[in-house]
């Protein structure tokens, strides 16, 4: 959990043309939950929602928007728990995959290993 948020928090700092002035900071932490918000007002906003699963799996759902350079609105949702992080694959990405790549994958999926 701490690992996503210090991402988040790097990404934030990434993207960050110019200094950015805080305009909501929201944080609530309890001993099997936690809700974290924070919004710039250069467009970033982190959105993070986490929950204890039995003794020690946290389940963690979470968002992240920005403005790229372009001036598109950028971000993406994810959720993450003892399997790992996974981002929404309906999410919009910075760059769209390459197509060679999504044949790959696609492949992939159609070809288990046999192992």
């Amino acid at each position: 959990m701490k690992f996503l948020i210090v991402c988040a928090c790097m990404l934030v700092i990434a993207f960050a043309n110019e200094e950015a002035n805080v305009l909501r900071s929201e944080q609530e932490v309890e001993p099997d939950r936690f809700n974290y918000v924070l919004e710039l007002d250069n467009g970033v906003l982190l959105e993070q929602q986490g929950r204890l699963e039995g003794d020690d799996v946290w389940k963690v759902d979470g968002s992240f928007k920005f403005i790229s350079p372009e001036g598109e609105e950028v971000g993406w949702s994810y959720n993450a728990d003892d399997n790992g992080f996974h981002p929404d694959p309906n999410s919009k990405w910075i760059h769209p995959i390459p197509e060679h790549i999504l044949k790959s994958i696609e492949y992939i999926k159609n070809h288990p290993s046999q192992e």
